[in-house]
């Protein structure tokens, strides 16, 4: 029998993608940090979801020699990560209110597109239906999604 397990993202901030997820109702459920390997491991989970459907953030600690860390770049070619939200309004507003970008707003009340921190593209879908609203249904898209 095969089950999925999770998806694994690799990130510069922890804390900064942690806290997007929280915009999305993703929890942290475990993190290990591998002193060995230099790096850290966070599971993020919906609630009830913990060991069903998990995103690992991957944190690859700094050089020991001081050298620049390594940049991740193209989180678009990695498709991208998508999640059912309650209220697609209020989510999409809670990541604007913090500072991120919409890039596809929920124009139709169904579908948007958001990235984390580091580039990773993220699909909102409404749970049911919602009418389309303002200011959402007027928005333009923002850079790629």
């Amino acid at each position: 029998m095969t089950k999925y397990l999770h998806t694994m993202i690799r990130v510069s901030d922890p804390d900064a993608t942690v806290a997007f997820f929280k915009l999305i109702g993703l929890e942290e459920v475990r993190r290990f940090d591998v002193e060995a390997g230099r790096f850290t491991l966070i599971f993020l989970a919906a609630p009830g979801q913990e060991g069903v459907a998990e995103v690992e953030l991957t944190y690859n600690w700094p050089a020991e020699d001081g050298s620049a860390p390594e940049e991740y770049t193209g989180g678009r070619n990695f498709g991208h990560l998508a999640y059912r939200v309650e209220n697609i309004y209020e989510t999409c507003q809670a990541i604007l209110d913090a500072g991120h970008t919409v890039h596809r707003p929920p124009r139709d009340g169904h579908m948007a597109f958001v990235k984390t921190p580091d580039g990773i593209s993220v699909e909102l879908l409404q749970d049911g239906y919602l009418d389309p609203q303002e200011p959402w249904a007027s928005m333009e898209n923002t850079g790629s999604w």
